[in-house]
């Protein structure tokens, strides 16, 4: 982080339903946590914006490695869905414009450190879009699961039906858009919409364990490694191998690859510098 560059702490200080710490998991990993209980945690557009400045000042902080997204546990949810009163007030001017990428779940897919979703509670509708767009999930086993946007005869605007397919397969994206039915955690990690469903008892711990062994890995080859992981979905295979060989090649430019292989033989615990 350069000198002029605000750290994530500064901007979370501004926010008012979106908080933020860092290293209470784990050394270099931020915990962000949406914090709207009387509404369940539901997305307005303040909470929106909130997450969108928090994410967009989190790449450029060296004090984080790994995000943790997560809902108030108070709200029992992690995120109930979108403020269905502001949807209600919408017309196709206003959602198109509302509509306009990069959203928060670009923010949040686009986020250059790996991003785990703790999944708290109940992720319905834009909740479930959110957690989707992260890049693992850990849910509790009673948390439910879906899109019901189709009830109110819309469909999901938010990824629900991209990022869905892409995690489960079209016939099971078709069945939770379509019917609009809502799943626990565990018929969830079976269809791959999360992978992992524990005891409410051990999401912290299991959270804290793979966002902390994330963390201590070189920051550059996370970056790089997300990079590669996500291009599968988007490229070819031949192409897919090419740009995974550019980013491995381009590894070996950097300090953190000598100090790594130099940790090895000498079977220590390496030093990250992040360069």
């Amino acid at each position: 982080m350069t000198d002029d560059t605000t750290s994530v702490l500064d901007v979370a200080a501004d926010c008012s339903l979106v908080r933020v710490e860092v290293g209470e998991r784990a050394e270099y990993v931020a915990t962000v946590t949406i914090d709207r209980p009387d509404a369940r945690n539901a997305l307005n557009d303040q909470i929106r914006e909130e997450l969108k400045a928090v994410f967009d000042a989190m790449a450029d902080d060296d004090a984080v490695r790994v995000v943790v997204l997560t809902g108030a546990d108070e709200a029992k949810a992690f995120v109930a869905g979108a403020d269905v009163r502001e949807l209600r007030e919408r017309g196709v001017v206003e959602q198109r414009e509302a509509s306009e990428r990069p959203r928060v779940y670009e923010a949040v897919a686009d986020c250059p450190k790996p991003v785990i979703a703790r999944v708290n509670g109940h992720a319905l509708g834009g909740g479930c879009e959110l957690a989707q767009a992260c890049d693992v999930r850990i849910a509790r086993e009673d948390a439910k699961l879906g899109q019901p946007e189709i009830n109110l005869g819309i469909i999901p605007g938010g990824g629900g039906t991209q990022r869905l397919t892409r995690l489960v397969g079209p016939g099971q994206a078709m069945r939770l858009v379509l019917s609009g039915e809502l799943i626990d955690a565990t018929e969830a990690a079976d269809i791959g919409l999360v992978e992992e469903a524990v005891s409410p008892g051990e999401l912290d711990e299991r959270v804290d364990e793979l966002a902390g062994k994330m963390a201590s890995k070189s920051p550059l080859a996370l970056q790089r490694a997300k990079e590669a992981v996500k291009a599968a979905s988007r490229l070819d295979l031949d192409a897919g191998l090419d740009y995974e060989k550019e980013l491995f090649v381009g590894l070996f430019a950097t300090e953190d690859k000598d100090e790594g292989i130099d940790a090895f033989f000498e079977d220590r615990d390496p030093e990250w510098r992040g360069r």
